[in-house]
């Protein structure tokens, strides 16, 4: 049985301040296959530290630098599909097929999705006689439910990291070993430190 007692924080892996744990059940074999540290306030805030220092720097990066960014993000994430899937299948107890075939790849659609917005997408416009400029807005932070986990991620991960947001990311408990693959993953594509951070 696995043992997540660790969070990514300012682009490392960090140990668990709290010592509370929980046990995650995959529900198709009511079996335990994990347990999961609970994280506690110091936690969180190191995690929001990070996110906010993070942001004055990857606030002002270049549309060309969060295009290299996301397509790094995509092409590790491509390489690690078939352990997300099977992450989701022990996890959630989801069939392998649909692990595979869409819990795993929806969150790879919408990092591809985020990166062809990106390409064209208009942060500065004029109207008339206003000029409208669409900036980073801050540190995002996400809690996200155990079903379809890399779908309520990907489509929440995606916008920020083209836009040029920071992130502090909470998952469920319930499904954290698909979401401990895709913090293996960013740090695989060299994301900059405190970027996106997980508790």
């Amino acid at each position: 049985m696995r043992k997540l007692d660790r969070y990514y924080i300012n682009g490392e892996w960090v140990p668990a301040q709290g010592r509370k744990e929980a046990l995650v059940i995959n529900p198709a074999t009511e079996e335990p296959c994990a347990v999961v540290a609970l994280g506690q306030e110091t936690d969180v805030d190191n995690a929001v530290k990070a996110a906010r220092a993070a942001f004055d720097t990857y606030s002002q990066t270049s549309r060309a630098d969060r295009i290299e960014i996301l397509s790094r993000v995509i092409d590790a994430y491509k390489a690690r599909l078939n352990d997300l899937a099977e992450a989701i299948t022990e996890e959630m107890g989801a069939p392998k097929w649909l692990a595979a075939s869409g819990q795993a790849g929806s969150g790879l659609g919408h990092l591809m999705t985020a990166l062809k917005v990106l390409k064209t997408y208009k942060f500065e416009e004029l109207r008339g006689n206003t000029q409208i400029l669409k900036e980073p807005i801050g540190v995002c932070g996400f809690i996200t439910p155990w079903n379809w986990p890399m779908n309520q991620i990907g489509c929440k991960l995606a916008p920020a990291l083209a836009t040029g947001c920071t992130v502090v990311w909470k998952p469920s408990e319930v499904s954290p070993l698909s979401a401990d693959i895709l913090m293996e993953v960013l740090h695989e594509a060299g994301l900059p430190a405190g970027v996106v951070n997980m508790i």
